[in-house]
């Protein structure tokens, strides 16, 4: 049976928690466009979806206003503190992955808020920020998901964090409700107050203040010199498609490199679902994977290459490199997977996709003091190998895993797509992107089919391929002859993130797919 999607004639909401998705459609129900409605979603989720996100974390956008014409990025990701050097880690094989010496970057969500919002959406900051401050002040039935990522990291969160998010000294059940006042009073402030409220004021000094008392490093200056930018989106085009994605520090290039490579291939004779469908793909991001290690950092302290990494000549060089019989012999290293990525369209045509995070599940384990604020720990993949192109230094951006994509036809969104999922965010966006294009299928077909997610992950020493039972032993036997080392897992994996899509056909109607991995929902309009 052919699974439908969520339809709308004017507007559509996506993401991965139910409440998030009815913020924004309350918001676009109020005269608020896309742009507000993003925001209160995106503010929602770091309520609601709490282990995967939230005001002490970093955040990308990609925006697309009718009135121009033109998709933009916007960089929410926070540099890594004035003070923060490799010799306070000396003798140390790595920066801490929990704890305040691991939440050594800048949060920049809320600067990201108030820099699309303020750019061009209608309503005031407050109003955007109500559905967050309701959920929080008020209560929510926490979410299974929640209650799941709380007994898997609920033994790395520091006292004042397991005071909240473990009230009684109990992971609290599915269901039950949920209360967070420190953060209702904080947003509150940021609601009054704006980015400077966050950045400047109080917040800033309530956060360094418990900081330097735990033994961290950030500083209100760190805080007070934080800001995101506007860029120009890396892109390249494929099957009469622009593809869209955030430039460096975000890894989106390298779904755009897989992209080149796949466009040497004929995909009317793979069949999707197929070894072939799945070999080629693994092997074409592989590839990818593999320069991206080398070069992606924060371009302003080491230039990524771009023009040669995109160009459709290296792509075809690449290409010729695949075995459709034999895996590549390509490692990788581990970089998180916790997050949560969201896109609202409105009925004038504005669109923006946009995906934030804490990195790892409730992020360095820290809330900073009374504020209710959950830091991340998004810095601790910095390295301190002095050598390495992602070495840690102050005032940096690190390598960063947050990428949403847009893909564009005859100028204007056709699909805004994205996923949870560290390491798997380009692998999965080219599952979704080639099973849109090549196979005909609809946003929820296209999120809901088997995936794969390839490469090592935390505390795995091997580079595994998890491929989701429902592919088939036959596929995953010829998998594993190719030389991949397949693991097969479950039907609906949590492992392979939570992906969504908004399809905009010509005439102008938006579906939408939510991952039925989460607790998510698409509401059309």
């Amino acid at each position: 049976m052919t699974k439908q999607p969520v339809t709308g004639t004017k507007t559509m909401v996506v993401s991965p928690h139910y409440l998030a998705s009815a913020a924004g459609a309350e918001i676009l129900h109020k005269g608020g466009n896309a742009f507000d409605a993003a925001v209160a979603v995106s503010a929602a989720l770091a309520v609601v979806y709490p282990h995967m996100t939230g005001l002490g974390g970093d955040a990308f956008w990609l925006t697309y206003s009718a009135a121009e014409g033109r998709v933009r990025a916007y960089n929410g990701s926070g540099r890594s503190g004035y003070g923060v050097r490799r010799d306070l880690y000396a003798g140390e094989a790595a920066i801490p992955r929990r704890g305040v010496r691991s939440a050594i970057t800048v949060p920049g969500m809320a600067d990201s808020w108030a820099a699309v919002q303020g750019e061009y959406g209608r309503l005031a900051f407050a109003e955007v920020l109500e559905p967050a401050i309701s959920h929080a002040s008020a209560g929510f039935p926490l979410s299974p998901d929640q209650h799941g990522g709380s007994v898997l990291a609920g033994a790395a969160l520091s006292p004042e964090a397991a005071a909240v998010y473990l009230p009684g000294g109990a992971v609290p059940a599915a269901g039950s409700r949920f209360v967070q006042p420190q953060l209702a009073g904080t947003l509150r402030a940021l609601a009054s107050g704006g980015r400077d409220a966050f950045y400047k004021g109080q917040i800033a000094k309530d956060i360094s203040n418990y900081m330097r008392a735990a033994g961290g490093y950030l500083t209100c200056d760190d805080f007070a010199d934080h800001h995101g930018e506007w860029a120009e989106p890396v892109s390249t085009g494929y099957h009469g498609y622009s593809i869209y994605q955030a430039p460096p520090n975000s890894q989106g290039f390298t779904a755009l490199m897989a992209l080149n490579i796949l466009e040497r291939f004929d995909f009317s004779c793979i069949g999707h679902g197929s070894y072939e469908y799945y070999h080629l793909l693994v092997e074409a991001l592989k590839l990818s994977f593999r320069d991206r290690d080398q070069v992606l950092t924060d371009p302003l302290h080491h230039p990524v290459p771009l023009d040669r990494l995109l160009d459709k000549g290296y792509a075809q060089q690449l290409a010729a490199s695949i075995s459709m019989s034999r895996a590549a012999a390509i490692g990788s290293e581990p970089v998180g997977r916790d997050t949560a990525y969201a896109a609202v369209v409105d009925g004038d045509g504005n669109a923006v996709s946009f995906i934030q995070s804490l990195y790892f599940e409730f992020g360095s384990g820290v809330v900073a003091g009374d504020t209710g604020i959950l830091l991340q720990n998004r810095g601790s993949f910095f390295s301190l190998d002095p050598r390495h192109i992602n070495t840690l230094e102050p005032h940096k951006r690190t390598f960063h895993t947050l990428m949403p994509a847009m893909a564009c036809r005859d100028g204007k969104p056709a699909y805004l797509y994205g996923t949870q999922g560290g390491e798997g965010q380009p692998q999965t966006q080219t599952l979704l992107l080639t099973r849109l294009l090549h196979y005909g299928m609809n946003p929820l077909e296209a999120v809901s089919a088997p995936r794969f997610v390839w490469g090592r992950t935390w505390g795995e020493p091997t580079q595994e391929l998890k491929v989701e039972q429902r592919a088939g032993q036959q596929v995953l036997d010829a998998l594993a002859g190719a030389g991949h080392l397949v693991r097969p897992a479950a039907a609906f994996d949590g492992i392979m993130g939570h992906a969504h899509v908004i399809g905009i056909d010509s005439g102008g109607l938006r579906s939408g797919g939510t991952d039925p991995r989460c607790d998510g929902a698409a509401i059309g309009w």
